[in-house]
């Protein structure tokens, strides 16, 4: 899978998120990809400061991406 195909497939994952994530009054955005195994998100409105953004961020957002890219290792938020 080329980068191209993998920040693709990403955003697609993201875009599957990204209705619940604005149901509760937030976002995320694709801030970059690194090595072709680290994905960089940001969350935003009521996503930043929430108790349990790391909690949607590995079981929601992480899940989501790796079944989009298998080869994505790992997902960070950051700021």
């Amino acid at each position: 899978m080329t980068s191209e195909e993998i920040k693709y497939n990403v955003q697609k994952a993201l875009d599957e998120i990204r209705p619940f994530l604005q149901s509760d009054g937030g976002d995320i955005k694709l801030v970059g990809i690194e090595n072709d195994t680290l994905v960089k998100v940001q969350l935003e409105g009521a996503c930043v400061g929430c108790s349990v953004n790391q909690m949607t961020l590995k079981s929601g957002v992480e899940m989501t991406i790796k079944k989009h890219v298998p080869q994505i290792e790992k997902v960070i938020s950051v700021e």
